[in-house]
């Protein structure tokens, strides 16, 4: 995987982009396309700024050059609208104008151009100025790649990738904090892998690593948008349920229970039969923090495992 904090500067190769030129006038956009053409760039053409946006859905560009001064759709007309469009903002737009039009490259500018080349043009400047942001598209790339990669890092279990627990917790206290100033129904689960350690000793943990994926997986495919769910540690997740009482809570928790009973882990060839058991708890008025309410999942959760596991235990006082 790549370092998240750095990334690997590769050497330019101009046959790895694509460059859209938009002039309406044919024979510059022959002079301009064949000037990329000689050292390697891919190119595609357009004569007007409505078919520069047919070429762009038919193959993206890595760099628009443009002709500032075109009939019906001015350059600056269309540099606004493909900056518009989220998919496409990001690309860098140059501008090919004649020196008298400083105003409108002024314009330009504020419409999300990257640079302009003033005609009559030498093909040496307008590789460099090319090549330039090309450059630095690619470091903008990849350091919105790395950010993203950095985020995930810090908020995922780096195993399941489901929600690590710290990040779990951020989250969970932030609804906490909703619940008990509205007073709203909250719920908490913790369910644990029945017989986890066995399924190591016996399989490896290889094995163990894909029964945490595939439980991760089919618990969070059945959960809704606004529940939280995380890896608690080791063979424990947790999941917080929003807007959701007691009586709701264990419908869901044993939805789960049953759909990873039926599930079918093949291993060598065999099939690996897995179940969890699952401690269910509900906020209460008096609870002074999150901790509490995990306490007492936690308890249903042992209560459960002593009764023989594979089962869905909602927390009585009783358990206390």
């Amino acid at each position: 995987m790549m370092d998240p904090l750095w990334f690997q500067v590769k050497s330019f190769n101009p046959k790895e982009f694509l460059v859209l030129i938009v002039d309406d006038v044919r024979s510059n956009l022959k002079v301009v396309g064949a000037i990329l053409d000689r050292v390697g760039y891919s190119t595609t053409f357009a004569t007007s700024g409505e078919q520069a946006f047919e070429r762009m859905k038919k193959s993206k560009p890595d760099l628009i050059l443009m002709d500032i001064m075109m009939p019906e759709m001015d350059g600056i007309e269309v540099c606004k609208k493909i900056k518009g469009i989220s998919q496409y903002e990001e690309i860098p737009i140059i501008f090919v104008t004649a020196s008298h039009e400083n105003k409108m490259i002024m314009e330009a500018f504020k419409q999300g151009a990257v640079d302009y080349i003033t005609k009559p043009f030498k093909s040496g400047e307008l590789l460099a100025r090319v090549k330039i942001h090309l450059e630095l598209k690619y470091t903008r790339d990849e350091l919105r790649k790395n950010l993203i990669e950095l985020n995930k890092l810090a908020t995922t279990d780096g195993l399941t990738g489901v929600l690590n627990r710290r990040h779990l917790f951020i989250l969970a206290e932030q609804e906490f904090n909703r619940v008990c100033r509205y007073g709203n129904s909250f719920s908490v689960f913790i369910l644990d892998v029945d017989y986890f350690k066995m399924i190591n000793d016996t399989y490896g943990h290889t094995v163990g690593d894909e029964t945490l994926k595939a439980i991760a997986q089919t618990t969070q495919s059945l959960l809704r948008n606004v529940d939280l769910f995380g890896r608690f540690g080791g063979e424990e997740f947790v999941g917080f349920l929003p807007e959701t009482n007691s009586e709701d809570a264990f419908k869901v928790a044993e939805r789960i229970r049953q759909t990873i009973a039926n599930l079918n882990l093949e291993i060598d060839n065999n099939i690996l039969r897995i179940t969890v058991s699952i401690g269910l708890a509900t906020y209460a008025s008096t609870d002074p923090d999150i901790d509490e309410m995990l306490k007492r999942a936690d308890l249903a959760l042992y209560e459960a495992k002593r009764r023989g596991r594979n089962q869905v235990l909602v927390y009585q006082d009783n358990l206390s």
